[in-house]
């Protein structure tokens, strides 16, 4: 299993949606078995088997979020080496066949947000990019072809 990374940030918004999922929507699940057992025959009984299937899918939700605040590596921003492109840098790279700056926040996976420019450390860009230093001219293959960056510079 590949590591998790997580901003503190992520990692309490994490946290709150598991109190969510614990103190709200399992008891509402709880509730609509319970009002589902009234209709009678539990062998033919549609909404019964519906509240718990959601029943399942809620606890895997709550036991994958569980593992991941178990699991996951916290990225604190003041022990970020910024010489070369890690996990909780920004990137600032120039794409040469396009001839435009992007800047890339590169972080873990449950966090990323590529519209915006918060992607993955295990995308293609971010695990291309990972590694290398300003200066450094990275050939990145993506399901659209390859792509050139420079890498300008690097902070947090």
């Amino acid at each position: 299993m590949a590591e998790k990374y997580l901003t503190p940030e992520g990692k309490k918004q994490l946290e709150e949606k598991l109190q969510y999922l614990k103190t709200v929507k399992r008891p509402e699940v709880v509730k609509k078995i319970g009002i589902a057992r009234e209709y009678g025959d539990l062998s033919e009984n549609a909404e019964y088997d519906a509240a718990k299937d959601e029943q399942a899918l809620l606890e895997i939700q709550i036991a994958e979020i569980e593992d991941t605040l178990l699991n996951a590596i916290i990225i604190k921003k003041g022990s970020i080496d910024t010489s070369k492109v890690s996990i909780g840098t920004k990137v600032k790279v120039h794409d040469i066949e396009f001839d435009e700056d992007v800047t890339y926040t590169i972080i873990g996976s449950d966090e990323s947000d590529p519209k915006n420019g918060i992607i993955s450390n295990v995308s293609p860009v971010g695990s291309a990019l990972l590694g290398h230093k300003v200066g450094d001219v990275v050939n990145v293959t993506t399901p659209n072809g390859e792509i050139q960056f420079k890498i300008l510079s690097i902070s947090v």
